[in-house]
């Protein structure tokens, strides 16, 4: 995917992020407070802004010694305070059951006081610091999950990466943490990365890991496109704001959503990672040259330019580079059915549906009436039935002209079939070939559902 982002051009390698924006642009001082998660941490909320609640620090073994297990809640993160990449972050979500010593992890493992020991040990001499020094151990308390995500997140927080130059938002992504990454959002351990619409907080194109497209959830139907993220002003706000405070010039604000607070900051980060580029089918470089220079003078103005300059860009770059339309959530369709005959109509585009299905009017005006009302006689006036065989079916439905398929409904009183007939549509200039199925829709909104089956060469932004 990065070689096909290249084609593109403007690109930001990691050598060309070093030397031309990390070394000149990030001073000694501001990488400090970004590699320093606790002097972060002090920085932020002594100029208001949101951070997640600090429980306990663990500086030295005598600390560790002497530290009071039953002081801890049910639940918490454990995190190395120089640490880098998600590296020796633990949460853990419940005590375990009848145990006053112990935890229960995303992953449902258990882990006790003494795997704390152990593993804040390895903290303090410095096994997951940036220069593999002494470290310093804390806990903080764990986020509350929106309830927009629990869909989309597997036992985590997701977060949200916010790349911020010159006081102007440049490219931003949602992260979901999964199995694979053992309820965290990194994808170096295999979370999935989403792109977001700098102007809209809309989702785009997902990557699992750091360079796989998916379009789903692994495993489900649920779509990753098309998710209107909440508070997005505000996550554009803090966001530029800690640049503005930090004093770092080329910045990576990671950004939760808790479920109670909303927009809280994880952690700033001087050398963001570079795999936000394949999320959004867009390379930074390009947009770090568009805004180099500017001058803004307040974070509204820069969140305002952000928006301006790389809102709904992603969309043409979607466009461009996967060769899918980007469409939203209604569309004008043009059905064409038996010996040409065609239709403009506004259709309902629906990514929960499985299949394409348009009201028994429109499929009689298509050309189908011959075949629907043989259909209906072999029915003999049942609206409800037991299920048939698939031998059944064919028997009872054989020979009709034009019924490409039947589809069986179930419900409690039985199970109702529906015809299927094969059309044309085009859509956004993109012809589809469809086996859709007809039902009376005349007492709904939209006379026809555009499902899942007919979108495999669009992406849905349902704020378009």
């Amino acid at each position: 995917m990065f070689e096909l982002l290249k084609k593109s051009g403007g690109i930001l390698g990691m050598n060309a992020r070093n030397l031309e924006y990390v070394r000149p642009l990030n001073r000694r001082q501001a990488r400090e407070i970004a590699d320093n998660k606790l002097l972060a941490k002090r920085v932020l909320k002594k100029n208001d802004l949101p951070v997640p609640g600090l429980i306990a620090k663990i500086r030295t073994e005598e600390d560790l010694e002497s530290f009071d297990w039953s002081t801890l809640p049910g639940s918490f993160a454990l995190k190395p305070n120089r640490g880098f990449g998600g590296e020796g972050i633990v949460v853990v979500y419940g005590r375990k059951k009848g145990r006053d010593d112990a935890w229960v992890k995303a992953n449902g493992s258990v882990i006790t006081v003494d795997d704390l020991r152990a593993h804040i040990r390895n903290i303090l001499d410095g096994s997951f610091s940036l220069t593999n020094t002494p470290d310093i151990a804390f806990f903080e308390e764990r986020l509350k999950l929106l309830k927009l995500f629990k869909p989309y997140a597997y036992k985590g927080i997701p977060d949200i990466r916010v790349i911020v130059f010159n006081g102007i938002p440049i490219m931003a992504m949602l992260r979901l943490p999964t199995r694979q990454s053992d309820g965290k959002a990194n994808l170096q351990q295999g979370a999935i990365g989403v792109g977001l619409d700098l102007a809209t907080g809309t989702t785009t194109t997902a990557v699992l890991g750091k360079s796989h497209i998916i379009e789903h959830i692994p495993r489900t139907r649920l779509v990753l496109s098309g998710l209107k993220l909440p508070y997005w002003n505000e996550i554009l706000r803090i966001a530029v704001e800690s640049q503005r405070i930090s004093g770092l010039g080329f910045l990576g604000a990671d950004i939760a959503l808790d479920r109670d607070r909303g927009p809280v900051i994880l952690e700033l980060n001087a050398r963001p990672g570079l795999s936000i580029q394949v999320a959004n089918l867009s390379g930074l470089k390009t947009r770090l040259n568009r805004v180099k220079g500017l001058k803004v003078r307040t974070t509204e103005r820069g969140i305002l330019l952000g928006k301006h300059l790389f809102g709904g860009e992603i969309e043409e770059e979607i466009e461009e580079l996967s060769g899918r339309r980007v469409i939203g959530s209604t569309e004008k369709v043009k059905l064409i059915g038996k010996d040409g005959k065609e239709i403009e109509i506004e259709a309902k585009i629906d990514t929960g549906a499985d299949s394409t299905s348009i009201d028994t009017a429109l499929a009689r005006e298509l050309g189908f009436g011959d075949a629907l009302s043989t259909f209906e006689s072999r029915l003999g006036g049942q609206d409800v039935m037991k299920e048939l065989s698939k031998e059944e079916r064919q028997k009872l439905f054989s020979g009709i002209p034009d019924l490409a398929d039947t589809v069986p409904v179930k419900s409690s009183h039985g199970t109702s079939y529906r015809p299927m007939v094969r059309i044309e549509f085009v859509m956004d200039t993109v012809t589809v070939p469809a086996k859709v199925s007809v039902i009376d829709r005349s007492g709904l909104e939209y006379p026809v559902i555009i499902g899942r089956k007919s979108l495999r060469k669009f992406l849905v932004d349902v704020n378009k």
